[in-house]
């Protein structure tokens, strides 16, 4: 097994690859959780071809693609956007705003793989943050990887979904 993660561009092929995983991502972490109606709009509204070519776009986000097999798994978009913790004020920090792999490529080195290259790409930030929701199974992956939760609760970007807040310092 082959397993590659590399950054992604607003290209043709980088797009349709984002279109792909963000929609399957979002169903697998969602559809449990969040009503049909409701998914269905996020979904739309930030995982169509013009958010995501603008998003590839902006300088404030990287988009990480881990590849099994030369077929996409999973992805990552780090980014400077985003309400920071307050514990993090002051300091240089960055936020992991979207990070999963597809639940069929369930080998620990796929998530391995997305995470070491996240941790590289944020090396120079002296902390980053990551929300999760609540029930998430990756929130022991990413304490496992040095992150720690926080006490105070945070809604997860516009989802009515409470989130966890989890914090790694450098």
């Amino acid at each position: 097994m082959n397993i590659i993660t590399k950054f992604t561009l607003s290209t043709k092929p980088g797009i349709d690859v984002l279109l792909m995983l963000t929609k399957a991502l979002a169903i697998e972490k969602y559809s449990s959780i969040l009503e049909e109606k409701l998914l269905t709009r996020y979904i739309a509204q930030n995982f169509n071809k013009e958010a995501l070519i603008a998003e590839t776009n902006n300088m404030s986000n990287q988009w990480l693609v881990v590849y099994v097999d030369d077929q996409p798994a999973g992805y990552a978009r780090i980014t400077s956007k985003g309400k920071r913790p307050g514990i993090l004020d002051g300091k240089r920090a960055i936020h992991i705003a979207d990070f999963g792999v597809l639940q069929k490529y369930t080998e620990a080195a796929v998530k391995d793989s997305l995470i070491e290259k996240c941790l590289i790409v944020c090396r120079s930030f002296e902390g980053i943050w990551i929300n999760e929701h609540s029930s998430s199974p990756l929130i022991g992956f990413f304490e496992s990887n040095g992150f720690f939760p926080q006490k105070e609760t945070f809604q997860l970007d516009e989802l009515p979904i409470s989130s966890v807040c989890l914090i790694r310092n450098s």
